[in-house]
């Protein structure tokens, strides 16, 4: 459904999009990923038609968004993320003017815009004007507006900015389900919004595409792949010592208050191996009690520091 190809974009001597390419299947709820200024949303720009390349290729259905931008914007609902919503009009008349806009009329309207107020949830604020919605509201108003006339492609710049955690948790739901009948593309710098959402992770940074994949894939190939949490029967500073014997293994973190009898801190093999064994002979050789001892993966977040940080 998607197609991007050696593109780039530059704001003078700013490369904010920089060769990248990739591809987004029927069906997909895809999340591109990255820090604040990674080109997250010059690349959505690109996209929808809103900003023309400097080079490579974008199609969205088939169709080059360079060649034909109003017939590609045709199969795009797009939701940048400060919802683009006219403060002096109800919900249903502000719907209404955006699918006129699409070139809908009569019944296939008023279907539509009953449609859309029922899979956004806008039954309890239809009536409203939208300059009284609470962010939750506009940001399901924006979401139905750019549903409107039925597009195959969703693309959502930071859906869930500004939200409090009852109203992300609704618009990720919601997203959800959308993703059940339509490709989905959001752009986020949350790590749990890919997570909760998304089938597949596009990472970028600086305007390169450094990491793509399932999460599950983006984590197996982390250099962290070995991360342990150890529970030790001694003081802080006896284990910062001690720590010191234990080769290829780098501290993490302290994950409890210094004053515990017992400290809980994680550990990361530092070329991926299995330490467990050696953590174990570790803790005997120097006296400590180990009272937990367990592997976990490597957590999207450390993913994501690897491929962003640094380069």
């Amino acid at each position: 459904m998607i197609h991007v190809e050696h593109l780039r974009k530059l704001f003078g001597d700013v490369r904010a999009v920089d060769g990248i390419s990739f591809e987004v299947a029927r069906g997909e709820v895809v999340g591109l990923l990255g820090p604040n200024g990674a080109g997250k949303t010059t690349t959505m720009r690109v996209l929808t038609g809103y900003l023309r390349s400097d080079e490579g290729t974008v199609s969205v259905d088939g169709i080059p968004v360079g060649d034909d931008s109003v017939e590609a914007r045709r199969r795009i609902g797009y939701l940048p993320e400060n919802a683009p919503i006219y403060d002096d009009m109800e919900v249903c008349e502000y719907l209404g003017y955006v699918g006129r806009l699409r070139g809908m009329r009569g019944a296939k309207l008023r279907e539509a815009i009953a449609e859309m107020v029922q899979t956004c949830g806008l039954a309890e604020v239809a009536g409203r004007t939208t300059g009284k919605l609470s962010k939750g509201f506009r940001q399901r108003a924006g979401l139905a507006a750019a549903m409107i006339h039925r597009p195959p492609i969703l693309i959502l710049d930071e859906p869930t900015s500004g939200l409090d955690p009852n109203q992300i948790s609704e618009i990720r739901e919601l997203i959800r389900n959308i993703g059940k009948q339509r490709t989905v593309v959001l752009s986020t710098h949350i790590l749990q919004e890919v997570e909760a959402t998304c089938q597949r992770a596009i990472i970028i940074n600086s305007g390169k595409l450094v990491g793509h994949g399932t999460v599950e894939e983006l984590k197996r190939r982390s250099q962290s792949k070995s991360a342990y949490v150890v529970t030790v029967g001694a003081a802080r500073d006896r284990i910062s010592d001690a720590l010191k014997a234990l080769g290829g293994v780098s501290f993490g973190e302290w994950l409890c208050d210094d004053t515990s009898p017992r400290q809980r801190l994680s550990l990361t093999s530092e070329d991926g191996a299995d330490r467990a064994e050696e953590i174990f002979k570790w803790a005997v050789e120097q006296g400590l009690t180990l009272t937990e001892l367990s592997r976990t993966g490597a957590s999207l977040e450390q993913v994501f520091k690897e491929l962003t940080q640094n380069r």
